[in-house]
């Protein structure tokens, strides 16, 4: 399938943060969530380290994963924290990773994904200075790439999901965008399907929610990211055989009943194009949204290129509710 991303996409060149940045052992610096803070932009990012190219070819692994911080004036010029902010591990975890920040009535609600040895788990943290952090709520297996809406719908929060069945999908990785609601962020039920990726005409493989939904007056504009897999596909990044790609798609739900869809581009709004995001990196033709900022009539979007570097596109937040107005009705 060949696709091109909407025009109304403008990416900055350059990543505006990569494993050089980091003053403390990296190698990848990726998927990171990103909110405001005090007028500042805060990040906390996927730090992966202990692992080159080459080690990984000749069969090696990385020594671990940690969350970083980093904070800027503008977004864009990163000043990266001298030590990791957040790590787990136990007899029972291996790892957290893939942070997305959501700011909620003034605190700053962080939800994660953790590999453990009975399978993948979502989180959420909340933290009011980044430093200490309260985990306040754990999914069964398998669950991940979970955001927050930032406020309260009907009296509940509402989160975005992506339940990971394989029985129920064939043994494939057919995974779906669900949404589920809390009274109290602790306890999550009322569970509703939100989007099948029968719905997603260019997506033959998974969906998945991206960043944290961002209100506006036409609904919530939710970004999600989808995988197309091509067979011929070989090598690309540090894997002997990749055959996915990861782009993405941008969706509007209903503002009192999100698990509405209400609009959807037609059309994929970002897939794979520059060297950032097609060469070079850990996973080649890979994007996924991690960070949504409104700053005036302009959307910043945060997202990950190659599993390697972490990256900004912006666009008109008018011109992405247009983007929306063509909803997929089969």
């Amino acid at each position: 399938m060949e696709f091109k991303s909407n025009d109304i996409i403008k990416r900055y060149e350059e990543p505006v943060l990569t494993y050089k940045d980091v003053p403390y052992p990296s190698d990848l610096t990726f998927n990171a969530g990103v909110a405001k803070k005090d007028g500042k932009y805060v990040m906390m990012f996927r730090n992966d380290y202990g692992c080159t190219k080459e080690q990984w070819e000749s069969g090696e692994r990385f020594d671990g994963t940690n969350i970083g911080l980093a904070f800027s004036d503008d977004g864009i010029h990163w000043d990266v924290c001298k030590d990791p902010c957040f790590a787990l591990k136990d007899d029972e975890i291996n790892r957290a990773y893939d942070p997305r920040i959501t700011v909620i009535d003034g605190r700053y609600y962080v939800c994660f994904a953790v590999d453990t040895k009975h399978g993948v788990r979502g989180g959420i943290a909340v933290t009011d200075d980044f430093d200490k952090f309260e985990i306040i709520s754990m999914s069964v297996p398998d669950n991940r790439n979970m955001v927050l809406f930032p406020e309260k719908i009907n009296g509940k929060y509402v989160r975005l999901e992506r339940p990971m069945p394989v029985y129920s999908r064939g043994g494939k990785d057919k995974f779906d965008i669900w949404l589920s609601e809390s009274p109290d962020l602790v306890y999550w039920g009322n569970s509703k399907l939100v989007l099948g990726t029968e719905n997603v005409p260019f997506c033959n493989d998974k969906i998945g929610p991206g960043a944290p939904p961002v209100k506006t007056e036409a609904g919530w504009l939710a970004l999600y990211h989808f995988v197309d897999i091509d067979p011929e596909r070989g090598k690309n990044g540090w894997e002997n055989t990749w055959k996915k790609r990861y782009s993405i798609g941008v969706m509007l739900l209903d503002l009192n009943d999100p698990s509405k869809v209400i609009g959807m581009s037609k059309a994929p709004l970002m897939v794979p194009e520059t060297k950032w995001e097609t060469s070079g990196g850990f996973r080649d033709n890979v994007l996924f949204p991690c960070g949504m900022i409104e700053e005036g009539d302009t959307i910043r979007i945060y997202y990950n290129a190659g599993d390697a570097v972490v990256c900004l596109a912006e666009c008109k937040t008018q011109e992405l509710i247009d983007a929306c107005k063509d909803k997929k009705d089969d």
